[in-house]
């Protein structure tokens, strides 16, 4: 099940991402775990390009980009105003230095990693930086993903998650479907605390199934946030690395071009463990169940393996409820997607829909004019048993 696989990754992308307040310092410590276990080696390595303010301005709009601008020298007395609480910059996404850089180099992550798939030149490409959701047309906080796709029918969103009264964002009910144009191509699993492998397998290879079977994507993108995993301090979840990776798996076996973005998780090491754990399958890898010596090392303690242990936090999650909720998204998808056949337009490899005007718009043209090159700089790993190498890819117009 090997694939050909690009790795998004730079130095630049790893420092602007260590200084979200949230995950300070995480990015280096997952690229290190991955690097420890050599994994960068079966991988092409491709150096993100931050997103321009054109590429930005696609979704956001530009009173709120112009505004992220403002926000240059951020210091401990920094008190937020009213202008910053208009575009959702405070207690949930407190504001950074230079802010618009921030975002603009780990937007460009994604936007790199989407490339590699446009280009043909990989079947999955990964970006750990990348996964942010809190990105709403206007201003930052809640489920920017689950809103930007609202009223399309060219992206299909499904998303599997916590909810209950008082968990933030408090989006993401079974009813929450989309709205107009969008209705029907939105589908929400909502699981009670707690959920563990079982549940979560059980309900993702049933809901996935009937979701991919009914759209028939061209390609997957998978937020695989680590806030789920069992003793994530914010997440209320309970899942080991087995189920995320079954999971993946279930994705990978449908052979579409796909990427891998990070998100939440705020036990860094848990976190680490975990995307490690889904690069190595990925490139056919099986990793040793110690962690390998590195400069993170120590923070894999006290028993520095690279499994979690589940949770014994009783699962309130009964059969019956997911069997309910899978027979309501059953009849969504068979009320609002029509079958594949009878679509009017099925969008080519290169093609994208302009929601604005409704219409599908060709632009292999526009990805033409990129190529790979060979970096000038190499990777370098460091490890007890001696330094490699591995080529870094870029984009030239």
């Amino acid at each position: 099940m090997t694939k050909r696989t690009c790795y998004v990754w730079d130095q630049y992308l790893l420092e602007q991402c260590d200084r979200l307040p949230a995950v300070n310092n995480r990015a280096s410590m997952i690229h290190s775990l991955i690097t420890a276990y050599k994994l960068f080696e079966k991988m092409q390595i491709v150096n993100s390009v931050p997103a321009s303010f054109e590429d930005l301005k696609l979704f956001h709009s530009e009173v709120y980009l112009d505004h992220l601008k403002t926000l240059e020298i951020i210091d401990d007395d920094y008190m937020t105003h009213s202008q910053d609480e208009k575009f959702g910059i405070g207690y949930d996404c407190p504001p950074v230095c230079e802010m618009y850089k921030l975002v603009s180099v780990i937007a460009g992550g994604s936007i790199t990693a989407a490339k590699c798939l446009l280009l043909g030149i990989a079947d999955v490409a990964i970006n750990w930086c990348g996964g942010w959701h809190h990105a709403q047309r206007f201003g930052a906080e809640g489920n920017g993903v689950q809103d930007a796709y609202n009223l399309s029918k060219s992206v299909f969103t499904l998303s599997f998650h916590k909810y209950e009264a008082g968990f933030y964002p408090g989006t993401g009910s079974i009813n929450d479907i989309g709205t107009l144009t969008g209705k029907g191509f939105m589908c929400n699993v909502p699981l009670y605390a707690a959920y563990c492998d079982d549940t979560f397998e059980y309900v993702f290879e049933k809901v996935f199934e009937k979701v991919f079977e009914k759209f028939s994507p061209d390609a997957v993108v998978v937020q695989c946030g680590a806030d789920a995993l069992a003793r994530d301090p914010n997440g209320g979840a309970g899942l080991t690395i087995k189920s995320y990776c079954k999971c993946v798996k279930d994705v990978l076996n449908k052979n579409k071009p796909t990427i891998l973005l990070g998100g939440g998780g705020y036990n860094h090491s848990n976190a680490a463990r975990l995307w490690s754990s889904i690069t190595a399958l990925v490139i056919g890898v099986e990793l040793d169940e110690n962690i390998p010596e590195h400069d993170y090392w120590p923070q894999y303690g006290p028993d520095f393996m690279l499994n979690i242990q589940p949770l014994l936090t009783k699962d309130e999650n009964s059969r019956k409820y997911l069997d309910h909720c899978i027979a309501r998204i059953s009849d969504n998808l068979e009320k609002y997607l029509v079958p594949i056949t009878h679509q009017k337009h099925k969008i080519c490899k290169h093609d994208v829909i302009d929601e604005d005007k409704n219409e599908i718009v060709h632009v292999s043209n526009q990805f033409k004019k990129y190529k790979m090159t060979l970096y000038n700089n190499t990777m370098t790993n460091n490890t007890e048993s001696g330094a490699s190498k591995t080529d870094v890819y870029n984009f030239i117009e």
